[in-house]
């Protein structure tokens, strides 16, 4: 089986984000671990990391951030 991919995020609080993937299920990453350095460290602006999105794969930020499909999927939280 493929792995689910994401269709729909929304930024939380807290440097999280839920995420609908196409087989239904919507589950919560923890994207604080991945901030660090000049890169990823801009998603520590609120501001900057409201504006993540899907890609038709995974999920990304406006200039290019993005997180690996596979730890997207299996590192995140089901909502129950």
């Amino acid at each position: 089986m493929l792995r689910p991919t994401a269709i729909s995020v929304s930024a939380l609080d807290d440097s999280r984000i839920l995420v609908e993937f196409d087989s239904g299920e919507c589950k919560i990453m923890d994207v604080k671990p991945y901030i660090k350095g000049e890169w990823y460290g801009k998603l520590a602006e609120p501001s900057y990391f409201k504006t993540v999105r899907t890609n038709g794969y995974t999920v990304e930020w406006k200039d290019g951030q993005d997180l690996c499909p596979d730890e997207l999927y299996y590192c995140s939280t089901p909502v129950h």
